[in-house]
């Protein structure tokens, strides 16, 4: 029987990505005292990355925020393939988002709402979190945009 979690993820539509192994030497999560802790997340979407390039420059904020969307999406299956259950999940900590942008580009935080919005979407109050979204000049396989995030858990 599905979860709450499932179920609306069910109801919303939305089908969780197979986790992607690290793309370099770290672990793909960490789970400890209470807490599950998920590295960065891209944008990828069938094995590769869906959104290039930085903001202000190829890339639209529409873009930059489905990029976070799909990445708020890697985090949740990485979620689940360490806790096997997503209900298990009981708070969003944190999100911080890391956003490749132009030097002049300044919707850094419209960006991250794309994950932002999606998490509470979808965990409705567990899903609200504090953040930071920060610019950068590049990013890992010159995705546009990555988060990772930390869970509380029981």
């Amino acid at each position: 029987m599905a979860g709450t979690i499932e179920a609306r993820l069910q109801a919303l539509d939305i089908a969780l990505p197979e986790a992607k192994p690290p793309v370099a030497s770290y672990v793909p999560f960490i789970h400890m005292n209470g807490q599950l802790l998920i590295s960065g997340q891209l944008p990828m979407q069938d094995g590769a990355i869906a959104v290039k390039g930085q903001l202000g420059g190829n890339v639209t904020l529409e873009d930059g925020q489905a990029a976070a969307r799909l990445c708020a999406l890697n985090i949740m299956a990485q979620a689940k393939l360490a806790l096997g259950d997503l209900d298990r999940i009981t708070q969003l900590l944190r999100l911080n988002g890391f956003v490749c942008a132009a030097p002049e580009f300044g919707d850094h935080p419209k960006v991250i709402n794309g994950a932002s919005d999606m998490f509470v979407e979808v965990f409705g109050d567990k899903g609200r979190h504090t953040r930071i979204a920060v610019g950068c000049a590049s990013l890992p396989l010159n995705a546009a945009v990555e988060i990772d995030a930390v869970f509380a858990i029981d």
